[in-house]
């Protein structure tokens, strides 16, 4: 296993973006049922913000839940929100003793009320935090949060105040949910599974996917260790030669 001190800490990626995949899967390979996993995933969450932040990542964000997860059996979707706002406000004092802001990105307003208050209070007791920001995605789709951004735009010319032909990638990232972080330089998927999921489909254009062959409880620091020297051994080209990147 990679070591922290192999890797190169000039190209530490600056944003990293996290499929958790597996909790279900890997409950059920120890014979309990889909919430025992979704306990046990706080552990990797934990561990993989605090080496995130020793390794000089600036933005992770993690996909929590999907739109399309609000489909799963009711029982499970509540008890995995008792699970987000018991964590949310255990979590605070760590946050800001370690400096990492968290944010959140998704239809925050479709949120159990208890849910939705303790992330606002979250998010304003850790908003000047500087070292790390920490980012969940909740009740999040990438064609949501495309559709809304269309239609934000689509309002914005209706009005007048924007001209069709004004609308350009900047433009249209500005309206994304994502408009106050860079896209991400990596993202990580455990579980084995091969498909991005309806994530970050207009960031992850120029992103380094990696696939960890492991259920999300049993992801730690040296997995994302590994995942980032595999990440530095690539030459990022973004549509270029190799020969114009290395001159």
């Amino acid at each position: 296993m990679v070591t922290p001190e192999l890797l190169d800490k000039d190209n530490i990626p600056k944003h990293i973006a996290i499929i958790m995949d597996g909790n279900g899967r890997w409950a059920k390979t120890k014979g309990k049922a889909r919430i025992f996993g979704h306990r046990n995933a706080l552990d990797a969450v934990r561990d993989t913000i605090e080496g995130a932040a020793e390794l000089g990542v600036k933005y992770l964000t993690l996909y929590a839940f999907s739109t399309e997860n609000w489909n799963r059996p009711k029982i499970e979707v509540k008890a995995l929100f008792e699970l987000l706002v018991n964590a949310i406000h255990k979590e605070v004092p760590t946050l800001n003793e370690n400096n990492i802001r968290l944010r959140a990105i998704g239809d925050l307003e479709s949120l159990p009320s208890n849910c939705k208050n303790e992330l606002k209070s979250a998010m304003s007791a850790t908003k000047t935090n500087s070292k790390m920001e920490v980012i969940l995605a909740l009740s999040y789709s990438a064609r949501w949060e495309i559709l809304n951004a269309v239609k934000q735009i689509a309002v914005a010319a209706q009005n007048g105040e924007i001209q069709p032909s004004e609308i350009s990638e900047q433009v249209f990232s500005e309206h994304l949910a994502t408009a106050d972080f860079p896209d991400p330089d990596l993202m990580i998927r455990t579980s084995g599974e091969y498909r991005i999921s309806n994530f970050l489909l207009w960031q992850l254009a120029y992103t380094e996917l990696a696939f960890v062959n492991k259920y999300w409880p049993d992801f730690r620091k040296p997995d994302l260790t590994q995942a980032i020297y595999d990440y530095q051994k690539r030459e990022r080209r973004f549509g270029k030669t190799g020969e114009q990147i290395n001159a």
